[in-house]
């Protein structure tokens, strides 16, 4: 069964620094968009940073300069460094993997994958 595991949650001070890792068992990593959420309790879950199998990044503009998403293809690992961390930081993490458009040979579909989330609390 494929997993994603999460760690490196934490409670930071203003404008220090913390670095999440998600380790993914599984084939999938192999041709999956990584990704890292967050939620707020009451607010949707949004997208905070990502990167495709070549290593094409994507950041939300709140996060930009600050956060670093990387990816080890050995090691199945997925990371983000998060630098100048805020308040507004504050929330539950959560990895993905995104299987885009992939299929088994059966032709069924690969379906995303989310971590079970990491708490980060940044405090003022």
């Amino acid at each position: 069964q494929v997993q994603l595991v999460e760690s490196g949650g934490g409670l930071v001070q203003t404008g220090g620094s913390l670095k999440l890792s998600c380790g993914v068992s599984g084939s999938i990593f192999t041709f999956a968009t990584m990704g890292w959420y967050r939620q707020v309790p009451g607010q949707q879950r949004e997208l905070v940073a990502s990167i495709s199998t070549f290593g094409i990044t994507n950041y939300a503009v709140s996060v930009k300069d600050r956060f670093t998403i990387s990816r080890d293809n050995v090691k199945n690992m997925a990371y983000l460094q998060m630098n100048s961390l805020k308040p507004e930081d504050t929330a539950v993490y959560y990895c993905n993997a995104d299987p885009g458009r992939r299929r088994y040979s059966d032709g069924r579909y690969y379906q995303p994958l989310w971590g079970q989330g990491t708490q980060v609390t940044v405090s003022s």
